[in-house]
């Protein structure tokens, strides 16, 4: 029907582990999960993101969850705002989040995140990614990620400033759009203060091969 709200502006449900990952690491193989999903309308949806990290032979290592109101601010760009909680490492926290993400003129998968810590510290990260697709099934993927610090936290032991970057090339052959296996590799630094609070002979930068999965419904 013409006009009816209900049918112009469907609700929407989507869900998607952009890394399902075996890490080779440096000695200690491990895992790592990332993924994100919303329910609602072309403007306004409620949005979750997941994400962690840990050693096949020990304990998860990292995990947060975040919760956020997604409003479409362009057909390409949207504002999120929520909250995000640290389920690991230790101390959990719980943060405001204040973010941004989308697509530039080139198809660049672009997201930047403001964080503040219920402790009041003040966070935030920048990631990027491009799909390169080489022919209708491979697509080649480099990503950059980088987080920054805007005090010391000794209880996490991070440093003010910038506090790690991690840069990854991905290949991924579509078996199916929604099922997409792939092999790659991924460097992991620590970078600035963060860096020389790290215990003596730590490795501050990590060089990993990656396989994994892209799967979503």
């Amino acid at each position: 029907m013409p006009g009816d709200p209900i049918h112009d502006n469907p609700i929407i449900r989507f869900a998607i582990f952009d890394r399902l990952e075996w890490r080779s690491g440096e000695g200690e193989p491990g895992y790592l999960f990332d993924g994100f999903g919303f329910v609602g309308g072309d403007y306004n949806r409620l949005w979750f993101e997941l994400e962690g990290e840990g050693a096949f032979d020990g304990s998860l290592e990292a995990a947060e969850l975040q919760v956020l109101y997604n409003r479409a601010i362009t057909p390409y760009w949207n504002l999120q705002a929520g909250l995000r909680h640290d389920f690991k490492p230790e101390p959990e926290l719980t943060y405001a989040v204040l973010g941004v993400e989308g697509l530039n003129a080139y198809w660049t998968g672009i997201e930047a995140n403001l964080y503040v810590s219920e402790d009041g510290d003040v966070s935030g990260d920048f990631e990027v990614e491009y799909d390169e697709f080489l022919t209708q099934r491979l697509v080649l993927q480099p990503r950059f990620e980088i987080a920054a610090q805007a005090q010391d936290v000794d209880t996490l032991g991070l440093g003010a400033g910038i506090t790690s970057y991690e840069v990854g090339l991905r290949m991924r052959y579509e078996i199916r759009r929604e099922f997409a296996p792939y092999v790659g590799a991924s460097w992991t630094e620590t970078v600035g203060e963060t860096a020389d609070m790290l215990p003596d002979g730590a490795d501050r930068g990590t060089l990993s091969a990656v396989a994994g999965l892209r799967v979503w419904f």
